[in-house]
């Protein structure tokens, strides 16, 4: 008989047994195994892969009946042929009998599921960072595939619900209330309660941001569950999968949602200099540095997402199994980096000073990267506002076009505006420009005094053949935003204002050695 809306988990559960067999499919299949999350099975037979959801009803997700699991099986493959279409190829029904089922069979439907192109798990982003194989590259492609995405993806008009302050707070409310139930410590109760209280103050701080970030259309149809183990190498390309289609509302999201995933589960691995790495190079393609002061709002969401997530497969596991104790464990680790994102370190104001060539930006993304920041690169803002990407060359001659005396004006002065909105969001800033003139570096030393905050010049310096050769190197391969030739560099050098003595609290100078190793310089420092 088929199966009804009533569908129990331990009916599901026989049905998944005997979908464990080879006479199941009509396909040649490996050694059939299952992989099992809070609100699905993956069969994995071979060649093919096919996902059914578990009839459960969480309040955000509900696949309680037949008709909505075969609705939301569509969604999945439709909007995860965004990223991955090669994966993705149909939904297909399960016919037959409970106990006697065949998968894309004929007659009576019992159940529906998702099929894809199997793939290797090894490939996993989540297990690249188990292995601590997970390099740069990864987070380069990863950076290109989600800015892409971001800026091609539909947004949600001025009329639609989506991205409303008050919605997005019921979504984050609402990891309380599926958690808190399941607590059973005094200890653990007073720790989600002061969670609950830092995320409404922060809540309130930015709630006039959250209409302007709707307003200003970064409300769009976003991936909604962007972590490493939903993010795969195939065929050496970083490939997106498994978005969320259970529910439209958290999927239709500010952008940062989406990068908050990611910067928290890189940060929650240990892998602190990636999170920034990715950070700093999507703030840099995207522009969008408003959305940093939403950032840590959704990082606490994430947070405690992945902890409700871990308490749901707690709730399923026996007492006393492994199971139960690496869900419980899961729990705490997530909440306790929650924790950690509503008390942040007090934010500084770095500045590079040095001529063109002489490794400034290196040691400002080294230092974003070991230290937290934000690397706010002139070479790249200065391009933007003409409406450049930071690939493009903008034929300017010296002090002419781009490099005319007042589109440096305007730089600095827009650069000395973004630094205080990144300041202002709680974040450490790096201000990668030349510095050459005093009153450039007058500027940005009163704009720590004004917000009450450590001010630094990172001075580097470097030879002349250093800095002759890095030019050339940088003009050949072409890549860089910076387009500093050697006529560029001599008119710097009899130009210069290099830091005077009154300045000399402020600096730390970094050449040779100390380029490679900024960090250690700068805590000394400090």
């Amino acid at each position: 008989m088929p199966m009804d809306a009533d569908i129990t988990m331990q009916q599901a559960g026989r049905l998944i047994e005997a979908l464990s067999r080879a006479d199941a499919y009509e396909h040649p299949t490996a050694d059939i195994s299952i992989v099992e999350t809070h609100c699905a099975w993956v069969l994995l037979t071979g060649e093919y892969a096919y996902k059914i959801k578990k009839p459960v009803d969480f309040g955000f997700l509900d696949f309680s009946t037949l008709e909505k699991r075969h609705f939301y099986c569509a969604e999945e493959v439709r909007l995860n042929r965004r990223f991955a279409p090669a994966v993705y190829l149909d939904v297909v029904a399960v016919t037959g009998r409970p106990e006697r089922p065949q998968m894309a069979g004929s007659g009576s439907v019992i159940e529906y599921a998702v099929r894809m192109r199997q793939f290797s798990s090894d490939g996993l982003l989540s297990q690249f960072a188990e292995r601590q194989q997970l390099d740069a590259s990864h987070i380069d492609q990863l950076v290109d595939q989600v800015a892409d995405f971001h800026q091609s993806t539909a947004r949600a008009s001025a009329d639609d619900p989506y991205g409303e302050a008050q919605r997005i707070h019921h979504w984050v409310s609402e990891n309380f209330q599926h958690i808190r139930p399941s607590l059973r410590s005094a200890q653990r109760v007073a720790q989600l309660d002061g969670i609950q209280q830092g995320v409404e103050a922060e809540r309130e701080r930015i709630e006039t941001l959250l209409a302007h970030r709707k307003r200003d259309g970064f409300i769009r149809e976003c991936h909604g569950d962007l972590h490493l183990g939903n993010i795969t190498l195939i065929d050496g390309r970083v490939t997106l999968f498994d978005c969320i289609e259970f529910n439209a509302e958290l999927r239709w999201i500010d952008v940062f949602s989406d990068v908050a995933f990611l910067v928290m589960d890189l940060d929650d691995r240990h892998y602190r200099n990636y999170a920034f790495h990715f950070l700093n190079a999507y703030l840099q393609r995207s522009g969008d540095y408003q959305g940093l002061g939403v950032l840590r709002y959704y990082m606490v969401y994430r947070a405690l997402v992945r902890a409700k997530v871990a308490m749901l497969r707690r709730q399923q596991a026996a007492r006393d199994t492994a199971l139960f104790g690496s869900a419980d464990a899961e729990y705490s680790q997530y909440i306790q980096l929650a924790a950690s994102y509503l008390a942040p370190d007090q934010p500084a104001l770095l500045i590079t000073c040095g001529l063109s060539g002489s490794g400034k930006s290196t040691v400002a993304r080294q230092l974003s990267e070991t230290s937290g920041m934000i690397q706010l690169r002139s070479d790249v803002e200065r391009k933007r506002m003409s409406g450049l990407d930071a690939a493009d060359k903008s034929r300017s001659g010296l002090d002419e076009g781009l490099y005319s005396a007042s589109q440096t004006e305007k730089t600095y002065r827009h650069l000395a505006e973004l630094a205080t909105g990144v300041l202002q969001a709680g974040y450490s800033v790096i201000v990668d420009a030349t510095f050459l003139q005093r009153r450039y570096r007058d500027v940005f030393r009163r704009l720590a005094e004004e917000h009450g905050v450590d001010f630094t010049i990172v001075h580097c310096v470097a030879t002349d053949k250093e800095l002759e050769q890095r030019i050339q190197a940088r003009e050949r391969k072409g890549r860089d935003p910076s387009e500093a030739t050697l006529a560029v560099l001599n008119a710097q050098r009899k130009n210069q204002q290099p830091p005077d003595l009154d300045e000399a609290s402020h600096v730390i100078r970094l050449d040779g050695e100390a380029i490679n190793n900024p960090g250690s310089a700068w805590r000394r420092g400090r």
